[in-house]
């Protein structure tokens, strides 16, 4: 059995929708069953959440624009692939029917005057809800059985709205149950990805690029073979081919090493969605949806034996907050309150470094958190800034992380010399540095204006142009 998985770039258009479906039969030729899980049309989700978002300002024009584009887009696949009239025309209502759900939900929250995170959850979830059918219409219109499911009957969830974590034994029941009898009857389940429904059948979603997790989520529910993520690139890159034009396709990576690169960036894969394949044992496989016999990228639990350094990934819009003092020194609990104060405020914390004089602690949020965190850091260490224990609590704006990532740097001498050797010898500095107990990944911070530079020499400095 293979679990599919389709980006919203996947199913962006006519054409993608076609291609898509080529991968599908493909895979059936194979005698395998499939699964397929299906991201929103690219652009969707977007338009949905600025949609509830200028509701909530007071503007219920904005829905009604986007109720119309998004039922053109949408009407456009089923013009062009689906060829019953009739199909068509029950699509078609579908759409209609959606969309003005997103209407009656935009016109609540325009009175409310606020968007939950719940209801944030039931709008962004529209576009999966559009493209399951329209993707099972499709392929049925090829000549292959296929039945559109929501993810809300199978994936089952806490209600922690918007990042929403699976229930696994639930949902693993619900899913065997459901989709087994459809597979064994010859049959292609299309599921919504990114959705799934609490205990109570509330509506959740699993993160922005969740439909990754989701195919993961099924693909350890139901034994699968190999999970593959079909995108629009070839596979997973050295480096974003936007900054370097020479990346390569690396063939393979281990689970850690890709877990370290979708952490730090690497926007191919969604970070959780190596979760359940690890347990299971299960490998992915990235492709291009538009180049299916080109490169792609096998992830396993196998450790790789070609090159040290893999990969370079990236984090933008990032503040490096420092908490800086001579007076720290020796003074317990500092540290702690630190970090409990940025937990206090629901921000989450990407890189930390501290000096082994203990003379500062530095560490790396989201710049849009970054002056309400100082703010409060601030509060907390009142009586410690006094007594000049603390001189000051600042942040640098406009950073950038850059993760040097391959598990064949673990024990090899001489790679910090050649990564800051590239640095150095480029007049780029490095603001903060953190490497992981695992040896597969070092961190870098430096100034957004230097990122691409340093990626582009580091790139070169580690020969990744001559990688597969």
């Amino acid at each position: 059995m293979l679990v599919l998985k389709f980006g919203g770039t996947s199913v962006g258009s006519p054409e993608a929708f076609a291609h898509a479906a080529d991968a599908v039969i493909g895979a059936r030729e194979q005698d395998r069953q499939v699964v397929v899980v299906t991201s929103a049309m690219s652009g969707v989700t977007d338009a949905l959440i600025a949609s509830a978002e200028a509701a909530e300002a007071g503007d219920l024009t904005s829905y009604q624009r986007s109720q119309s584009e998004l039922l053109d887009r949408h009407r456009e696949v089923a013009e062009v692939l689906v060829s019953d009239e009739s199909e068509r025309a029950t699509l078609v209502q579908w759409f209609q029917d959606r969309l003005d759900e997103l209407g009656r939900l935009c016109q609540s929250i325009a009175v409310l005057g606020e968007l939950t995170p719940r209801g944030r959850d039931v709008v962004s979830g529209l576009g999966e809800r559009m493209s399951a059918p329209l993707l099972a219409s499709v392929l049925r219109d090829r000549g292959v059985e296929a039945r559109a499911v929501e993810a809300t009957h199978l994936i089952v969830t806490d209600d922690r709205f918007g990042e929403a974590a699976p229930i696994m034994d639930a949902t693993c029941k619900k899913a065997r149950s459901a989709l087994l009898p459809v597979l064994e009857r010859g049959a292609v389940p299309v599921v919504t990805g990114f959705i799934g429904a609490t205990e109570r059948g509330i509506p959740t979603t699993l993160g922005r690029g969740g439909s990754d997790y989701s195919a993961s989520i099924l693909g350890a529910c139901l034994g699968a073979e190999e999970v593959q993520i079909w995108t629009d690139v070839n596979g997973v890159m050295t480096a974003n081919p936007k900054t370097v034009p020479e990346a390569r396709t690396l063939p393979r990576l281990s689970y850690t090493e890709a877990a370290e690169m979708a952490y730090f960036g690497a926007k191919v894969l969604h970070p959780k969605t190596l979760l359940p394949a690890v347990e299971k044992r299960i490998p992915i496989r990235v492709l291009n949806t538009f180049n299916p016999d080109g490169p792609s990228t096998l992830i396993t639990g196998e450790e790789n034996s070609y090159g040290t350094v893999k990969a370079i990934t990236s984090i933008e819009n990032l503040s490096i907050v420092n908490v800086e003092g001579r007076g720290m020194m020796g003074v317990p609990g500092i540290a702690a309150r630190t970090f409990g104060t940025v937990a206090r405020e629901g921000v989450s914390v990407l890189m930390i470094s501290q000096a082994s004089s203990e003379q500062s602690i530095c560490f790396v949020i989201p710049q849009k958190d970054s002056q309400r965190v100082v703010k409060s850091l601030e509060e907390e260490m009142t009586r410690e800034l006094a007594r000049r224990q603390i001189d000051r609590i600042y942040s640098i704006d406009d950073i950038v992380i850059l993760a040097v990532v391959g598990a064949g740097m673990r024990g090899t001498p001489g790679i910090a010399a050649r990564l800051f050797g590239a640095m150095g010898s480029n007049n780029l500095n490095v603001i903060a540095i953190a490497q992981g107990s695992s040896e597969a990944n070092i961190s870098l911070v430096v100034a957004r204006d230097d990122a691409e530079e340093s990626i582009r020499q580091i790139h070169q400095a580690f020969e990744l142009d001559k990688v597969g």
